[in-house]
């Protein structure tokens, strides 16, 4: 009872900070740049996510602290996974992405 209880609590609480998704994460790195995804929500879109900001600092921590340049961005391959916030009760969630490419200049 106390462990489907708790299942329950920890689900709640990941659906309520994001879903559990992960958060901004390079994907491609070269010596003068590469490539950083995050996830955003439908209804706020990708400038207003919470994790567009970890990817601008990623990109210019990845900079040495120097400037970079974006080279593009756009929506890029999301994910679905399956969660279970109730025995029985699967949830499809789309999780999706965005992507910036950058340069370090």
């Amino acid at each position: 009872m106390v462990k489907s209880l708790l299942k329950i609590v920890v689900t709640a609480a990941c659906l309520a900070v994001g879903g559990c998704a992960d958060g901004a994460k390079v994907v491609e790195q070269h010596d003068s740049g590469g490539v950083v995804v995050y996830p955003f929500k439908e209804g706020q879109g990708p400038m207003l996510s919470s994790f567009r900001k970890d990817a601008l600092d990623i990109m210019k921590e990845k900079c040495g602290g120097r400037s970079y340049s974006i080279v593009r961005e756009g929506e890029t391959k999301g994910r679905a996974r399956v969660v279970s916030p109730l025995e029985g009760a699967d949830e499809l969630i789309e999780e999706r992405r965005w992507g910036i490419q950058f340069e370090c200049k």
